[in-house]
């Protein structure tokens, strides 16, 4: 890992490149000779600093870029797709949903409470730098088992921080979703997601318009903290990732608070030619790539950059990660109109730069040029690399595994409730009310449900949002769990009223430079983009982190999707709990015996093993639209997608949040405990009013989605009658009692 240079004399051109000081920077030998091919001589240290974060994967992309072509990117409500801070989707009226999921993963690992925080922060300033206003957040999160210190030390510590800046900011945390895995263990991911909303005419791109025009800094000064923070992202933790907690930022929210609103004041005043925030390789990353999307150059003098320590060296203020920056581009004659905006919220605004013809990045600081790099071979150039891959000796092996093997479970109450009580299908409350998630009152469906939805101010419309991803799948057959997770991700959309409209991904895997990590990359990608493309819902962006690794070896490929959706009308929401005594409850879809990859197999049985569900695309295509059709036409009460526990989980939480029971008789060939717990895909829970069976079973007949009228709401027990004979009879308030104590149990 990179060592900082804080106050050691910085080596020499000469002494960089004898010395193969590059390599700690994360260039090889290769790069290093192409980046003295474009600079026509050996790179100082300053500038090997800058190529370095430019061309990290973090970055760059430089392993997942052949593999990232393959989504589909556009479609007719998308007015801006991959390659700016947040992608955007028309949403009627002039106005559009702008979303966007990152990771904050290696940062997270060693300093989980700003590690998480700082991941919050960073994906809201990509959302107001696209002119947005933020409206909601969500996440994915991942974890060992919920059984160590360390793993409650990391979940507690990832939790606050995402509630400590959320909270603080303003903007309500209304979803996500937590699962609990040895396979994470030492590498947990913590995926941040935000959405916003923008009109038509407010939307912003980062580029650097306008020869002359000068470039401002916006934000607290800069400071030393998450120097080679993209670098750190590129690269596998080990134990000496501990020692590294200065490559983790430090936020502060109420200055973002400032800086937000400072920023979309700025934009809606109509000055701004362009606008950026400093993520990823901070004042680097910024400044390169809005020169390279106006294809021009800049000039940046250091000397004016606002910083927060003595000494500064060039590398390190172009390298610093420091929280809740922006750089923008104005005329010359708004100069005045936009710094007097940021005084009069307390924010720092100081002119750092110009914009230049000549395609270069030049850096200046106490009168000399300390860096003089061409801004294409920054941002453009650096190598593509097609990896190599193989199929793992793992998944062949899986294939000839019998799931249905395990002896045949007698105690099927006894079975839910061990589900229930595992950490990854337990209620999430202990996570979500530690989230301020109905601040601006907008949230119209709180954590808890299939989706979030968050109403759109002065119209009949809301959203819909959602993460998903069912890594166990991915692992044991990458292609399906990459069409699983997108899948499931517009099930849960579709559950609460919501057209799905796109999604933002974020791929975490492990090594690319490992052949069987890169065929599981290549694998999920294809399925998702398959899935994708069936159910429009194309790409709009999102992030890859890779060499997520531990001692143990790679975590489960986890390709998290991001979706938003649209209501239509406010009517339409819909939510999992069952409603009123005597509403007949449908199950849509056909169950299987299914059992690798399910929650039932890992804790009832202690194995993950197999292969998944199969999956069908245009079985899933024909269950959304019809699903969709009903709720719209007023026929559904509630919804709710099965997935994680099978159909006994799914029924046992539509009771538990609707506080009621349900009368439950089933008539299938297969196995009762399979019959319960199988986690057969495209299959979804409605319950309607007796009055509506008629309308709903002719949609669905005409539409050629298998259902079966399942049982009715009614009572205090979930019971369960399989061909006649009584299978399960749960109090719903014992059921209840498990699946609400789980986490808490477990933290105390």
């Amino acid at each position: 890992m990179v060592q900082q240079q804080v106050s050691a004399k910085e080596p020499t051109a000469e002494e960089i490149a004898e010395l193969r000081i590059y390599e700690q920077m994360g260039v090889s030998d290769s790069e290093y000779e192409l980046i003295c091919s474009f600079m026509g001589r050996k790179p100082n240290y300053t500038e090997i600093g800058v190529f370095s974060v430019m061309w990290s994967e973090h970055c760059a992309y430089k392993n997942s870029k052949p593999l990232l072509r393959r989504f589909p990117t556009i479609g007719s409500r998308v007015l801006m797709g991959p390659g700016e801070g947040a992608g955007i989707v028309d949403i009627g009226d002039n106005q559009a949903v702008v979303f966007k999921i990152e990771s904050h993963n290696h940062p997270s690992a060693v300093e989980p409470y700003q590690g998480a925080a700082t991941g919050v922060g960073g994906i809201i300033r990509d959302i107001f730098s696209m002119g947005a206003r933020p409206v909601a957040l969500l996440n994915s999160l991942r974890f060992g088992k919920l059984e160590s210190d360390r793993v409650k030390y990391l979940f507690e510590h990832v939790v606050s921080g995402i509630a400590g800046y959320g909270n603080c900011i303003g903007i309500p945390t209304v979803g996500g979703e937590v699962v609990f895995d040895d396979n994470y263990d030492g590498n947990p991911l913590v995926n941040a997601m935000c959405v916003g909303i923008i009109d038509h005419d407010k939307i912003q791109r980062g580029v650097a318009k306008g020869v002359g025009n000068p470039v401002f800094y916006v934000g607290p000064p800069t400071g030393r903290d998450g120097i080679h923070g993209a670098t750190f992202a590129s690269v596998e933790l080990t134990e000496e990732s501990e020692a590294n907690r200065t490559a983790v930022q430090v936020g502060d929210p109420f200055m973002e608070k400032l800086v937000m609103e400072a920023c979309l004041e700025l934009i809606n005043s109509g000055i701004v030619l362009g606008i950026q925030d400093m993520g990823a390789a901070g004042l680097t990353c910024s400044s390169a790539e809005m020169a390279s999307k106006a294809g021009n150059g800049l000039e940046l003098y250091l000397d004016e950059v606002p910083q927060r320590e003595e000494g500064m060296t060039p590398y390190e203020m172009m390298l610093s990660e420091s929280q809740e920056r922006m750089l923008f581009v104005v005329e010359p004659q708004n100069e005045e109109k936009a710094m007097e905006i940021f005084e009069r919220w307390g924010v720092i605004c100081a002119k750092v730069g110009k914009v230049t013809d000549d395609g270069r990045l030049r850096l200046l600081h106490q009168g000399e040029v300390v860096g003089d790099m061409p801004v294409e071979a920054l941002v453009d150039q650096c190598p593509v690399y097609h990896k190599p891959s193989a199929v793992p000796a793992y998944y062949e092996a899986q294939a000839s595994i019998d799931t249905l093997r395990y002896e045949e479970v007698k105690d099927l109450g006894g079975a839910l409730k061990k589900v229930l009580d595992s950490p990854s299908v337990a209620s999430k409350a202990w996570v979500y009310n530690q989230y301020d998630y109905m601040v601006r009152t907008s949230t119209a469906v709180r954590p808890g449900s299939d989706a979030a939805v968050v109403t759109v101010d002065g119209t009949r419309k809301a959203l819909a949002m959602t993460t998903d991803c069912n890594g166990r799948y991915v692992y044991l057959d990458p292609e399906v769990g990459g069409k699983i997770a997108v899948s499931e991700a517009a099930r849960n959309i579709v559950c609460s009223g919501a057209e799905p409209l796109a999604i933002t991904d974020n791929l975490n895997f492990g090594s690319p430079e490992k052949p069987e990590i890169f065929w599981q990359m290549e694998c999920a990608v294809d399925g998702m983009a398959e899935a994708c493309r069936m159910l429009n819902t194309p790409v709009i962006g999102g992030n890859v982190s890779l060499y997520n690794e531990n001692e143990k070896g790679a975590i489960y490929p986890t390709p998290v999707v991001g979706m938003v959706g649209l209501i239509h009308d406010t009517d339409h929401i819909t939510t999992q709990d069952f409603k009123a005594e005597g509403d007949v409850i449908y199950l849509l879809g056909e169950t299987r015996a299914e059992l690798g990859g399910s929650e039932f197999q890992a804790i009832v049985h202690g194995v993950s093993e197999g292969r998944p569900p199969v999956l069908d695309l245009h079985t899933e295509k024909k269950l959304l639209d019809s699903v969709l059709t009903s709720i719209q036409s007023g026929f559904v009460r509630s919804a709710h997608d099965v997935s994680e526990g099978g159909l006994a989980a799914a029924l046992a939480e539509s009771c538990i949040s609707g506080n009621i029971g349900a009368q439950i008789s089933l008539n299938t060939e297969l196995r009762h405990d399979i019959a319960l717990f199988s986690e057969s895909q495209s299959r979804i829970i409605l319950s309607i009013s007796p009055d509506k069976q008629s309308d709903l079973e002719q949609l669905l007949k005409e539409a050629g989605v298998p259902f079966a009228a399942i049982g009715r709401v009614g009572g205090e027990n979930l019971s369960i009658h399989i061909n006649g004979t009584s299978a399960l009879q749960e109090s719903v308030e014992v059921l209840k009692s498990v699946w609400e104590d789980a986490i808490p149990c477990r933290m105390k």
